[in-house]
């Protein structure tokens, strides 16, 4: 066990108090050796937040001392959740930090939280952040706006809630309106924001491909590599040589060939199958060998498993691997050789696996296929694609077989099918969409689904049962709270899911209930809500099954191209082949080694889901802006307190805020998935039809503003309040405004360039205007949120007669009275005007810690002053007003 695993455990089972180090030490008996490195694992360990120092240096453990630590994920509105690291039990949820507990924290930052127990039940722990461990925003992407003295960022992430003070000496050419990336320089303390330096500006908002590259910095994403690491993929071979050859089995003869999309170019997976004469079938699934080149701890694998994963955004694909690589060599191109790993399965007539050879291989891929062209051959029969492939068409024939046999097993075992459909948005060459596929799942991916299920269920139960340190795929069981939401829902129509002892469910059980609600109106809801149940998928080092798949063992072998999980199966299966096995030294090292990895994927597995997401959706909404006034059918697809989200057949979703709802009070029943009338006790439940009209389509703020087209707001100025109000700013309480303005120079936002407001709004009668809005007169100005802002210079109200001959009245009697005050001050001053007085007449205050100033005070201001307080009777000894402070006034503010 090494030191760093001893210390924990002897804090969380053995200490029955708060220790200093020395105490810690001798209890755990340390040898020479380990008190040498005593000290340094004790840091480490409090910097993981594994242990923690109190204000007397005693160490304990987090749950011990009634302290979480974990990642806090913050809300536009201020407030945020701190996701633990560890939970001890299920009944530990997410911490709840209001947002005068946040401090300094910033969305994602690790943190440890003095934890109290929440007073109602059902409602989170409530926490009060103590310390933040690591910081997650080096680098913020936002809008750049400029004053005479310095710049403020609005990050693009609406969970960072305040904007970044940019000093003059930091804007680096910044204008505003540019998107920029500001480096933090110093972290937020109080009500002060945090202070940056700007060191990319990636062009102006709205210029082409702005927007993706702006989620690429947020995200860290590069399409370039380290130069270390492009140079060890410049030196990648791009032919195997025969020597590679020795020791592979030799499928050069099988005519194995490759599905993919259209535009796929990273090829790492192709299949062979034929049926024999008993009714058996041979399926050989055929992966790119990455790590024949990929080796452990050199540039191209350390680069690999720091990226985790390809990422495939709206436009471009960000690569795990370099493209002489993704592209080149490992890609299993037609009419080359290449070096593969393969699951070669045996199969009973009934498609059950009766052996199989886990085997390195050289092939040499027969034809590459699109799954297009396979569904044209196998499910339309068109012309020319059948004769163009009928010699292979036997082959495709029987994969289909043993794709209906495979998935039929899954079947009966309880596999959940979720069938969701994709929506690919196509764009034009400067990068705008121009139309909103939505591609339904086809045969030919099914067939190739299936054979790479297989392939994941065989290696990874290989390695199971051998014992061997591997990384699993792994779905856990949902949790016993969606359980009985789920079991809530399920009353209401009759269903249920039965519990196990231990509060468990069987993915059958699931299946069941939805094939029992197909065709059915209730159908959509209870389908959504099954899938809401779901936990999340991830890596583990342990082989923990998957409850989607009802598979015991699983895990991803067929892509090593793109993700490095797959990546690591391979190389560990190589050194299980390898003679001798793999060495008990090697053992330990891996298992101390792998669970790091497999976090680490998980975690970039999700930035590039919330990338991909983020860049489709920009694309979505950009789209819809040509359609703002237009009627629309679509499904509720989610609902809160504040309103209903409904999601239209093309994939796009949109806000229905329930201040838009004019025909009653709306309540929020969590428990119905609905908001019901207070009066008419109408509802709008989850899975519910709706027809809506889109009014609104903000693409900086990414998102879509629907009203109910029989339910919605008719006055005019009520719905543009309500669709463009209090969502971006609703966070930030006006008071905080106004201090940090104050604190940063009294900055203003003006409406937001990027909110397309809707033309229907301009065309719905308002019969509300008031008595002042009459001809000659304009109404106020206000921004996208309703909130007022200055008009601009030389924006003035038209003014009637008789105000313009008034005001040339004024002008005259204040050009009269100019006049007067030029002459006498012309006399103060011997006969200078303003312009002819010199640098000296002026006393210069300059005060410390606020913008300095030039006060035109005259000579003998202050002496004249004086005599004038003598004479009133004032106290000798009061101090000047206004002097002596050319050095600063102290600690004054």
């Amino acid at each position: 066990m090494e030191l760093k695993e001893r210390i924990l455990a002897y804090m969380r089972e053995d200490a029955y108090k708060p220790l200093l180090a020395e105490e810690l030490a001798e209890n755990l008996e340390l040898s020479e050796e380990e008190q040498v490195a005593f000290s340094e694992a004790l840091e480490e360990l409090e910097q993981e937040g594994a242990i923690i120092r109190n204000r007397s240096d005693r160490y304990g453990t987090p749950a011990r001392m009634h302290l979480v630590v974990g990642r806090i994920s913050m809300t536009a509105k201020g407030f945020g959740f701190i996701i633990p690291d560890v939970r001890e039990t299920e009944e530990e949820t997410d911490v709840f930090v209001p947002g005068p507990a946040i401090g300094s924290a910033m969305h994602g930052d690790r943190v440890v939280a003095r934890v109290t127990p929440s007073e109602q039940e059902g409602r989170s722990r409530e926490g009060e952040i103590l310390r933040i461990l690591e910081r997650a925003n080096e680098k913020i992407v936002g809008t750049f706006e400029s004053s005479k003295t310095f710049g403020f960022v609005t990050p693009d992430n609406t969970k960072l809630t305040q904007d970044i003070f940019i000093p003059k000496k930091q804007i680096h050419g910044a204008k505003t309106g540019s998107k920029v990336v500001v480096e933090i320089t110093k972290w937020p303390d109080g009500r002060r924001s945090a202070e940056g330096n700007v060191i990319e500006i990636l062009g102006k908002v709205g210029d082409p491909g702005v927007d993706v590259l702006s989620v690429m910095r947020q995200y860290d994403l590069s399409e370039t590599f380290p130069k270390e690491v492009q140079k060890a993929a410049d030196g990648v071979e791009q032919e195997p040589s025969p020597e590679e050859y020795r020791g592979r089995r030799d499928r050069r003869n099988f005519p194995i060939v490759t599905v993919d999309g259209e535009d796929s170019k990273d090829l790492d997976d192709g299949v062979y199958a034929y049926k024999k004469e008993d009714g058996s079938y041979f399926l050989g699934v055929y992966i790119a060998d990455v790590s024949h080149y990929v080796r452990e701890n050199q540039p191209l694998d350390i680069e690999a498993r720091e990226r985790g994963t390809s990422v495939y955004l709206v436009d471009r694909v960000i690569p795990m691997l370099p493209k002489e690589l993704s592209n080149g060599i490992c890609s299993l191109n037609a009419g080359v050789d290449r070096l593969s790993m393969a699951c070669e399965m045996h199969l009973s007539p009934e498609g059950e696996i009766t052996s199989y050879e886990i085997i390195p291989t050289v092939i040499h891929v027969y034809r590459r296929l699109t799954y297009n062209m396979v569904n044209k051959v196998l499910v339309e029969k068109a012309e020319p694609y059948v004769s163009d492939n009928e010699d292979i068409r036997e082959m495709l024939e029987t994969l289909a077989e043993i794709r209906n046999l495979r998935k039929k097993i899954r079947h009966a075992r309880g596999s959940i099918d979720f069938e969701l459909p994709e929506v690919k948005v196509k764009l034009d060459e400067q990068g705008h969409p121009v139309a909103l596929i939505k591609r339904e799942g086809s045969l030919a991916e099914s067939i190739i689904e299936e054979c790479m299920l297989s392939a994941n269920e065989t290696v990874a139960k290989h390695m199971d049962l051998r014992h061997k340190p591997f990384i699993y795929r792994v779905h856990e069981q949902p949790s016993e709270e969606k359980i009985e939401r789920f079991n809530n829902l399920l009353a209401a129509f009759g269903l249920f899911v039965r519990k196990d002892e231990a509060g468990h469910i069987k993915p059958m059980d699931v299946e069941k209930v939805l094939e029992k609600v197909q065709g059915k109106p209730e159908e959509r809801i209870i389908s959504t809500v099954a899938l809401r149940s779901m936990q999340q998928a991830r890596y583990s080092e342990m082989s923990l099954g998957h409850f989607g798949l009802a598979a015991r063992y699983y895990t991803h072998f067929t892509s090593p191209i793109r993700r490095y999980p797959d990546l690591i199966v391979h190389r560990l299966l190589r050194e299980e082949m390898a003679e001798g096995g793999m060495p008990m030294e090697r053992e330990a090292r891996l298992k101390s080694m792998l669970p790091e990895i497999a976090d680490h994927a998980s975690a970039r597995e999700r930035v590039a889901i919330e990338a991909e997401r983020e860049t489709t959706d920009m694309k979505k909404i950009e789209y819809m802006a040509q359609f703002v006034g237009e009627e629309f059918t679509g499904v509720i697809s989610g609902v809160t307190a504040f309103g209903i989200f409904v999601e239209l057949d093309n994939g796009v979703e949109g806000l229905v805020h329930v201040s838009t709802m004019i025909n009653d009070f709306y309540e929020y029943r969590e428990d119905l998935y609905a908001m019901v009338g207070e009066r008419t006790r109408q509802q709008y439940r989850l899975g519910d039809e709706v027809q809506i009209v889109l009014v609104r389509a903000n693409v900086e703020e990414r998102n879509l503003d629907f009203v109910l087209k029989d339910n919605g707001a008719d006055d005019a100025q009520a719905l543009r309040n309500a669709v463009g109000g209090g969502r971006k700013n609703s966070g930030k309480p006006k008071a905080d405004r106004k201090e940090r303005d104050r604190n940063r120079g009294g900055r203003k936002r003006g409406p937001k360039d990027g909110d397309l407001v809707a033309s229907v709004l301009e065309e719905i009668p308002d019969d509300g205007k008031s008595k002042s809005q009459h001809k000659g007169h304009r109404p106020k100005r206000r921004g996208s949120s309703g909130e007022k802002i200055s008009r601009p210079a030389g924006d003035k109200p038209a003014k009637g007669r008789a105000s313009r001959a008034q005001e040339r009245s004024t002008d005259r009697t204040g050009r009269a009275e100019r006049a007067t005050r030029e002459t006498l001050g012309r006399k103060r001053n011997g006969g200078k005007s303003r312009e002819e007085r010199r640098e000296g007449d002026y006393h210069r205050v300059k005060i410390t810690g606020l913008n300095s100033a030039v006060w035109p005070d005259p000579p003998g201001y202050h002496e004249r002053k004086e005599q004038e307080m003598r004479r009133e009777g004032a106290p000798k000894g009061r101090p000047h007003l206004n002097r002596k402070t050319e050095g600063g006034t102290g600690n004054s503010k």
